[in-house]
């Protein structure tokens, strides 16, 4: 699993996260998450959504995202048991 650990450091700085598909968001990173160690979240304000043709499709005032590979997608619905 790659370290993210380099955005503490970046915390208040304007910054871009770019995806494989070429879209991106922009935003001043206001927080990550846990607050040392390898930041599995990250706080953005001022947010910009801009899909892969450059086009502004959403603004936020802020945006929690998860800055990590994406390792799969299952469906999360229907009746659950108790544990």
């Amino acid at each position: 699993m790659p370290d993210y650990s380099k955005l503490h450091d970046l915390v208040s700085h304007k910054v871009c996260i770019e995806y494989d598909t070429g879209a991106r968001i922009t935003g001043y990173l206001s927080a990550v998450q846990p607050a040392a160690g390898k930041v599995e979240f990250a706080v953005l304000s001022a947010v910009k959504m801009i899909d892969s043709q450059g086009r502004v499709m959403k603004e936020l005032d802020e945006l929690t995202v998860v800055p990590n590979v994406l390792t799969g997608v299952h469906l999360d619905e229907g009746p659950r048991g108790r544990h």
